[in-house]
């Protein structure tokens, strides 16, 4: 399908037995586990052959001995890409933005993704995501966004980033499983949408793709990262009915 690439993001107890034929792979430090577990996935998929590119949380992170023995690990995983983040979860330490994590220099020798919202943040205000974004746009390599089905939101965002945009995507779920992680983060736009949808309380159980999106933006953006809410092999099988992979 062109130049488009396709990334996914697993959690540390995602079957990698399961996974597409995707080289990107992002892993996520939620709040219910801890770092050495997502250590352990990553190891995992890089002996597999993966571009593995774990999550570093700013909220999650105690300290700074947490934080050399975190990067230190999985640069000894041969890992050279992360995804640095803020955090959803409270501040449990020395660390509340993503920004505080870059300055400590640990990350000078990785390529450096951080997060974008292109449908704002229910914790911040518009005016202080995109001071935000300034400051660390200055280290960074690319943003992925949080997903969205709003194009319109997508779009602006993608015109005005200072850096190339990696477009966060649902992969296939039903619209009640959207609905949930929609309100989850925030995305009062995408949750709309998604209830306009669903009409009738059997469409809650309707298979919503983002194909649409895909097609709107792959004109505009080379990546797309799939938050797989519908399952890993959903998303598989979705990958290769739509002959997405490159």
């Amino acid at each position: 399908m062109g130049n488009v690439n396709f990334s996914l993001e697993v959690t540390t107890r995602t079957d990698l037995s399961s996974l597409p034929n995707l080289k990107d792979i992002y892993i996520t430090f939620l709040p219910s586990s801890d770092y050495k577990d997502v250590i352990k996935q990553t190891r995992s998929l890089v002996s597999s052959g993966y571009n593995a590119i774990p999550h570093f949380p700013a909220r999650s992170i105690v300290d700074q001995n947490m934080l050399r023995d975190y990067v230190d690990q999985v640069k000894d995983a041969g890992v050279n890409q992360v995804l640095i983040i803020g955090g959803d979860r409270d501040i449990l330490g020395d660390y509340h933005c993503s920004l505080q994590l870059i300055e400590t220099g640990l990350f000078d020798n990785f390529k450096i993704g951080i997060a974008g919202h292109p449908e704002g943040s229910p914790n911040m205000s518009d005016d202080v995501i995109e001071e935000a974004m300034k400051s660390k746009s200055k280290f960074a390599d690319y943003i992925v966004t949080q997903w969205t089905q709003d194009t319109e939101a997508l779009s602006n965002f993608i015109s005005k980033a200072p850096l190339p945009v990696h477009v966060g995507l649902a992969g296939p779920a039903s619209i009640k499983t959207l609905v949930k992680f929609a309100g989850f983060v925030g995305l009062k736009n995408t949750l709309n949408f998604a209830k306009k949808n669903a009409s009738k309380i059997f469409d809650l159980l309707t298979i919503q793709t983002p194909d649409d999106v895909i097609q709107e933006l792959k004109n505009k953006v080379e990546n797309f990262h799939i938050y797989a809410f519908g399952g890993i092999k959903k998303t598989n099988e979705w990958l290769q009915k739509e002959n997405y992979y490159v």
